[in-house]
């Protein structure tokens, strides 16, 4: 089910009222109905994958929990190895096994050429990603293993997290669905105020950059040099303001429940490196490799040369988690490359130190990581790497073109208010924003977003982008 349809407006105020009508007791019971109801929406069928997964890790959580030594560290093992499989299988096994075939013809060697060509379920790197969190946490003792079967899969499927995230941790989502939530209004309203804003940032911003930047990249090489690159830096708030949308729809939804999930995004294009970048995007998965990849490797406690390549390889296996593309693994190195260069150069020229992104310093290197940061989201974007040439390629040479294309003032004006929140919003909420001003003023906000999706959202309904993840 999608958070911008009808169907979901109908979903989110039944499942919630039958929530808190519901005995604290049996609560989880009306949840993973929902859950299981909200994803099957799309295909029934592929909830059987998630149930595998489910299985496995939930039964793996108990035995690494009931054993020691060796034993303990060979159920993790199969449980990472066999989530992984899950994974691999339905997401990387024809993207592998087609480099592997074009390998072989380079050598002469003819090997049968089998695909699976199987559905991706939706969402499965988010779910895969939280199930091994829970089984890793359980092994170093920081997580008890959860007995009850239907809490552990409730954790998994929890529908206002379960496609796209964030990717919560054991300790936060677990001890909540275990505790009885008592009614708060103050919760409701603050959850109603994010899925409002949620709705406009998907379905007033993204949604209308969208069409813009599917026409350039659709024919690069007939538009001016001008309009590509404004479907480049249009391309960066479609994303931002689709995947934060969802974020932040998926915290309203559970907040208005009484559960508190993390944010997902604090302000990232007014970071002023790559490295605070990534403090502020999908900080949920950031800290996923940090704490079970980065870490493990040694992190920073390593040689120069070693940490140097633990960078390199938790960027390009971030890229890769992303999507089973060249362009993906390309997309994490690069990202690995001028973080390093990045790191050399601050070493001669220092980062500021103040808090705040706005002074006239500050500014210079915010505008310069946004800019690296919206040409690294062309090799994101693109279909594969011919299509990244040829967008850079048309870049580079088509700076005398003129075209037809135009971009509606609405659309101006629309990236010109986003700009706008989320400089308010930095290091801050849309919820707790609204905490802080006049009723008045708050009124005035809701009416004219409730105006502006009404009016102005996207003709075409766009999935969320990080749906295909």
């Amino acid at each position: 089910m999608l958070f911008n349809t009808l169907s979901f407006l109908v979903f989110f105020p039944i499942v919630t009222i039958l929530f808190y009508l519901t005995s604290p007791k049996y609560r989880w019971i009306i949840l993973l109905i929902a859950s299981c109801y909200f994803y099957m929406f799309f295909i029934p069928f592929l909830i059987l994958v998630l149930l595998v997964t489910i299985v496995i890790d939930y039964y793996a959580g108990i035995l690494i929990e009931r054993n020691e030594g060796v034993k303990r560290k060979s159920y993790l093992i199969i449980s990472i190895l066999s989530t992984c499989f899950v994974l691999f299988i339905f997401k990387y096994f024809d993207f592998f096994n087609n480099n592997l075939h074009s390998i072989f013809n380079l050598l002469h060697i003819d090997i049968p050429d089998r695909k699976f060509n199987i559905l991706l379920p939706i969402g499965l790197s988010f779910h895969t990603f939280q199930s091994l969190g829970y089984v890793i946490e359980v092994y170093y003792g920081r997580q008890k293993a959860e007995k009850h079967f239907g809490i552990y899969s409730l954790y998994v499927l929890f529908y206002p997290q379960l496609v796209t995230g964030p990717i919560e941790r054991p300790q936060n989502l677990l001890a909540q669905l275990n505790k009885k939530q008592s009614f708060d209004y103050g919760n409701l309203i603050n959850g109603l105020r994010l899925i409002l804003f949620g709705l406009f940032l998907k379905m007033v911003i993204a949604d209308n950059l969208a069409p813009y930047v599917d026409q350039i990249y659709n024919s690069p090489q007939t538009y001016s040099s001008i309009s590509i690159l404004t479907a480049i830096f249009f391309y960066s708030f479609q994303i931002y303001c689709d995947f934060l949308g969802y974020s932040t729809i998926a915290v309203g939804c559970a907040l208005a429940m009484g559960f508190t999930l993390m944010d997902n995004f604090k302000s990232p294009y007014l970071a002023r490196s790559i490295n605070e970048f990534w403090q502020r995007w999908h900080i949920s998965l950031s800290t996923w490799f940090r704490d079970y990849v980065y870490f493990p490797l040694g992190g920073n406690r390593v040689s120069k040369l070693k940490w140097m390549v633990n960078i390199c390889v938790v960027f390009i296996i971030s890229g890769l988690w992303h999507g089973a593309n060249w362009t993906f693994i390309f997309w994490g190195g690069l990202f690995a490359f001028f973080y390093l260069i990045e790191y050399a150069i601050s070493k001669i020229i220092k980062v500021p130190d103040s808090q705040s992104p706005f002074s006239l310093k500050n500014l210079v290197f915010v505008c310069s990581t946004f800019i690296l940061v919206s040409f690294l989201w062309v090799i994101f974007r693109s279909q594969n790497l011919r299509q990244v040439v040829e967008i850079f390629k048309a870049l580079y040479q088509n700076w005398h073109y003129t075209d037809s294309f135009h971009v509606d003032y609405k659309v101006w004006a629309f990236l010109a208010l986003f700009i706008i929140i989320d400089i308010a919003l930095y290091n801050s909420r849309f919820d707790k924003f609204c905490n802080n001003i006049s009723p008045v003023f708050r009124g005035v906000i809701y009416c004219t977003m409730i105006f502006l999706i009404i009016v102005f959202s996207g003709v075409e309904n766009y999935p969320f982008i990080y749906f295909q993840f």
